[in-house]
């Protein structure tokens, strides 16, 4: 059975929209990812969208939307959910059914960039590479023996930056 993980984000356009593009193509079959914010933008940021194009992963399915999509009883039951922006880990979350695990993996926001053309999509790049970092941090734990308060200050650590990361992998 895969394991569910939702990303979060305030406007659901490109932080969490890229997890949930990278775990599932690295998670598979071991997990199935999800994305949505608190306040969803509405559309997938353009650039995010491209730079996904660019690494060949299929887009057509994704789009900007309410975490409230996965509160509802017919939802997938989430195993874990991942903020990726300071502002969606201060709000008040939906309750999750199922009890996930959950953690904080502040990402700085390449939406909010300032600049050129290629240096918005150098920046997003730049981004996308310390999600896929965490990520593949993420799918290569231990789940099956690592115990459930274990698992979970290993979830942590991973969320306090790159410095924990290299000394985590």
């Amino acid at each position: 059975m895969a394991h569910n993980v939702l990303f979060l984000c305030t406007g659901n356009s490109a932080r969490s929209i890229m997890a949930e593009s990278i775990l599932n193509r690295i998670g598979r079959p071991n997990f199935q990812a999800f994305s949505a914010g608190s306040h969803p933008a509405g559309q997938v940021n353009p650039h995010a969208l491209s730079l996904l194009q660019r690494f060949n992963y299929p887009t057509g399915e994704l789009r900007s939307k309410n975490w409230e999509e996965f509160a509802q009883p017919d939802a997938p039951q989430m195993q874990f959910v991942f903020t990726v922006c300071d502002n969606a880990a201060g709000e008040v979350c939906p309750v999750w059914p199922g009890q996930p695990m959950t953690a904080h993996w502040g990402f700085p926001d390449p939406a909010a960039f300032e600049g050129s053309s290629a240096e918005t999509n150098a920046y997003f790049a730049q981004i996308y590479g310390q999600i896929e970092r965490r990520l593949q941090i993420f799918v290569s734990l231990p789940l099956a023996s690592l115990g459930r308060l274990a698992l979970q200050r290993r979830l942590d650590e991973m969320g306090q930056g790159e410095a924990t990361l290299q000394n985590a992998g």
